[in-house]
C-alpha cells in the first residue's frame, strides 16, 4: 500500500487480510510501524491499533482508531 500526505510523507507498507484481520507493516530503520484491525462481525467498522518501534524490537502503541461506515 502506497501511503502520502499534504506534509510530503510518502511510505510503502505491506499489506494482508486474513481472519477478518486487516494488517499493515512498514521496516525502515529507526521508525517501523505495524497495524492490525479488526472487522466488525456486521462489517460496518474495523477497530484497530497502530504500533511503533524504533529500534526494530521493542513495540509501543501509537494510535488507537476506528473506522464507521457512514450511513
Amino acid at each position: 500500500m502506497h501511503y502520502f500526505d499534504s506534509r510530503g510523507v510518502h511510505r510503502i507498507y505491506a499489506a494482508s487480510f486474513a481472519g477478518g484481520v486487516w494488517r499493515l507493516e512498514r521496516d525502515a530503520p529507526g521508525f517501523s510501524q505495524r497495524f492490525a484491525g479488526t472487522f466488525a462481525p456486521d462489517g460496518r467498522a474495523i477497530d484497530g491499533q497502530w504500533e511503533l518501534s524504533r529500534d526494530g524490537t521493542t513495540w509501543d502503541d501509537d494510535l488507537r482508531i476506528t473506522y464507521r461506515r457512514s450511513e
